[in-house]
C-alpha cells in the first residue's frame, strides 16, 4: 500500500539583534516536501529517490539524493539507525518558500527537513530532543535550527564543556554528510558518527500575538561563512556587557503587552556583529538608525536577521511605512529589495 506525508519547516531568523548565536525566531515562510513512497510491483520495480525541486533556489538544489542536502540528512539519520538505504520508490516533492542566502534560515530548514524526513521513511519515532541533537551534528550553530524544529521564540546553547558533546562538534561534517561517489553502493558509508545524547538545549520564550516580523530582503546573497569572516576573535568587555545586558531585557519584553517600543528598540542594539557585517551590507547602518520608533509608529526594533543581508523589523503596525521607506534608503546605495510581513509560528511538523 502506497504511503504518503507532508514535512513543513518554517524559516528562522537568528540574532535578533543582541542575541548572537543564542536566540531564534520561526517565521511564516516555508520548505515543504510532500513525499510518496510506492511498494514495488513487477510492473513498476523498486527504483532510487526521485526529488522535484520547485520555487526559491530551484535553478541551484541538487536533484541528486546523494548529493541534496535534505535527503543526505535523511540518510545520516537512517543509518545512524542500521538502515543502509532509502526505501524503494520514494518521490520527494520539495515546494521552498525561505530565500537562499538571505539570513532567513534556509539551511538549517533543509537540515531540519531531512531530519524529519529520515525519522519518517524509518519509522524512527525520535522525541524532538534527539532529532535536535542530528540537527546539530550538521548544522553546529543552535539558534536556527532549534527556532525550525520547535517553532516560536527561543533561546539555545551547546553543551560544549561536556567531553561528549565537545567531541561531536569535533568530527568533521565531511564524516557526517561524506560526499557520495558515483559508484557509492548501499554499503558505503554505512556507519557513520552517531550523535551524543543532549548536544543542545533550549527555552521557548513568550512572544506578544500583536508583534509581526517585516522582512526587508535585498537582492543579493550574503554566504553565513563570508559574514563570520569580518567578526573579530575577540571583544572588549564594555562590548560584551552592552549586549547581555540587552539580551536579558529583550527576552522578556517581546512577551509583554502591550510592548514597549522604547524599551525593545534599544534592547535590540548590537555591538558584537551589526557593527562588523555594515562593509558587507549597505545601507544596514542608515536603515537600522534612520527608521526608529519616534520615525515609524508602530516599530519596535530592528536588526539584522541572522547574518544577513535580510534586516528584521518587529512592529505591531505601519508595516508598510516601515517597508517602503527601507526600500528607499537600500535604493539610495543603489540595492533593491523585496519585503514580506512575517508572523511568528509554531515549528516544524510532520501530517
Amino acid at each position: 500500500m502506497s504511503r504518503s506525508f507532508t514535512i513543513r519547516v518554517p524559516a528562522t531568523s537568528a540574532n535578533i539583534g543582541p542575541g548572537f548565536d543564542v536566540v531564534g525566531l520561526s517565521l511564516s515562510l516555508y520548505l515543504t516536501l510532500s513525499v510518496t513512497i510506492t511498494p514495488p510491483t513487477p510492473a513498476a520495480p523498486a527504483a532510487p529517490p526521485v526529488l522535484r525541486y520547485t520555487g526559491e533556489g530551484a535553478a541551484e538544489v541538487p536533484l541528486d539524493a546523494y548529493k541534496n542536502l535534505t535527503t543526505r540528512v535523511a540518510l545520516y539519520v537512517l543509518r545512524c539507525h542500521g538502515i543502509r538505504a532509502f526505501p524503494a520508490n520514494v518521490a520527494i516533492a520539495v515546494a521552498n518558500e525561505i530565500p537562499f542566502g538571505r539570513g532567513l534560515g534556509s539551511s538549517g530548514a533543509a537540515v531540519v527537513a531531512g531530519v524529519l524526513l529520515g525519522d519518517a521513511l524509518g519509522a524512527l519515532r525520535l522525541p524532538p530532543a534527539r532529532m535536535l541533537d542530528f540537527a546539530l551534528m550538521v548544522e553546529r550553530h543552535p539558534d536556527n535550527v532549534t527556532a525550525a524544529l520547535v517553532g516560536g521564540f527561543v533561546g539555545s546553547y551547546l553543551r560544549e564543556l561536556d567531553p561528549a558533546a565537545t567531541e561531536a562538534a569535533s568530527v568533521p561534517l565531511s564524516e557526517v554528510l561524506p560526499e557520495y561517489p558515483p559508484d557509492a553502493g548501499e554499503d558505503w558509508g554505512m556507519h557513520p558518527p552517531q550523535p551524543p545524547l543532549g548536544i543542545g538545549h533550549y527555552v521557548r520564550f513568550g512572544w506578544s500575538e500583536s508583534i509581526r516580523a517585516v522582512a526587508i530582503i535585498p537582492r543579493f546573497e550574503l554566504s553565513t561563512a563570508k559574514a563570520r569572516e569580518v567578526l573579530p576573535l575577540s571583544y572588549s568587555r564594555k562590548d560584551l556587557v552592552f549586549n547581555l545586558q540587552r539580551l536579558a531585557v529583550l527576552t522578556t519584553a517581546l512577551a509583554q503587552s502591550p510592548p514597549d517600543p522604547e524599551l525593545i528598540y534599544e534592547a535590540m542594539k548590537d555591538r558584537v556583529h551589526q557593527p562588523y557585517r555594515k562593509t558587507l551590507i549597505p545601507g544596514l547602518p542608515e536603515v537600522t538608525s534612520r527608521i526608529n520608533p519616534s520615525t515609524h509608529p508602530g516599530l519596535l526594533g530592528i536588526c539584522l536577521s541572522g547574518a544577513g543581508p535580510t534586516i528584521l523589523a518587529l512592529a505591531t503596525g505601519g508595516f508598510e511605512t516601515i517597508a517602503e521607506d527601507a526600500r528607499t534608503i537600500f535604493r539610495e546605495q543603489g540595492i533593491e529589495v523585496d519585503w514580506k510581513l512575517l508572523t511568528v509560528v509554531g515549528g516544524s511538523e510532520v501530517v
